[in-house]
């Protein structure tokens, strides 16, 4: 199992973040497979899958949790907000968002390219932090139907997420 970093961020006023569950970092998860990535979040149950990029403005999911895989090239992608931290992720890393966690690519590779994915397929919503919409975006993150996945995307029943999210 990769070494995995976890990180918390407390809401801004404008992203709400997870006021419970941590961001989950996971470099080099699929270092010699990247293109093993969607296959193996398939597996384990997070579905809905796509390939693509990253968002470059500030957004989050109040509905659902997200998986990102790295599948190829590298970016610097800003977590919790316009306070949050930067992280370098590269090819074969794995970030695992809770529902609520700001995201945003600030650049990145010409080749960059990543595959999400959501527990059970579920399908996100889209939120950029109106300050309007911040409580009642936190009670819909507290409210989610399965507050925690039943199996970690990259290992299953065991992992990282069924450490961390008890």
């Amino acid at each position: 199992m990769a070494e995995v970093k976890t990180v918390q961020f407390e809401s801004d006023g404008r992203i709400p973040n997870n006021p419970v569950l941590p961001v989950l970092i996971c470099p080099n998860a699929f270092k010699d497979h990247p293109d093993q990535l969607e296959d193996a979040f398939h597996r384990h149950g997070w579905t809905g899958s796509w390939i693509g990029d990253v968002f470059d403005y500030h957004h989050y999911h109040t509905n659902t949790h997200e998986v990102v895989g790295v599948v190829s090239g590298h970016a610097d992608i800003q977590l919790g907000g316009e306070q949050g931290e930067t992280y370098r992720v590269k090819e074969g890393d794995v970030v695992v968002l809770p529902a609520g966690t700001g995201h945003k690519k600030l650049g990145g590779s010409g080749d960059f390219q990543v595959c999400g994915a959501y527990p059970e397929g579920r399908s996100p919503n889209l939120k950029t932090g109106d300050p309007a919409e911040h409580d009642k975006d936190l009670e819909e993150i507290r409210s989610i139907k399965q507050p925690v996945p039943l199996r970690d995307p990259v290992y299953g029943n065991t992992g990282p997420l069924v450490e961390e999210w008890k």
